[in-house]
């Protein structure tokens, strides 16, 4: 794996923000979702699509906070683009356990 600098680092924007909206994907290639995720007044609402749905529900998945790099282009996902990208740990089995804070924080604040 290539080395990269604390330049490259901060330039990707890791924010906190918290799923306001999750719906089914059919139309996606693997199972996924749509999620709405605000992350605050500043940066405000944006749309992602996840494959979660091994590991959690739409109604799980509601008002819970997750890290996501909010700096990358969009991106189209057949009829979906996705404005954002959430972050998580890919098993073996390839289920995603979502990246998420050990408590609450204020929706937008940046990764350090």
């Amino acid at each position: 794996m290539a080395e990269i600098t604390w330049g490259d680092f901060s330039k990707i924007e890791i924010c906190i923000g918290t799923i306001v909206g999750a719906e089914a994907f059919p139309e996606a290639r693997k199972p996924a979702y749509k999620l709405t995720i605000d992350f605050g007044e500043a940066l405000g609402k944006r749309k992602s699509s996840a494959q979660l749905t091994d590991l959690y529900t739409k109604k799980e998945l509601i008002g819970r906070q997750v890290v996501a790099v909010i700096n990358f282009p969009k991106k189209q996902i057949g009829p979906f683009m996705s404005e954002c990208l959430v972050t998580g740990f890919v098993q073996h089995d390839g289920s995603v356990v979502l990246a998420i804070p050990e408590r609450p924080v204020e929706n937008g604040l940046r990764l350090a």
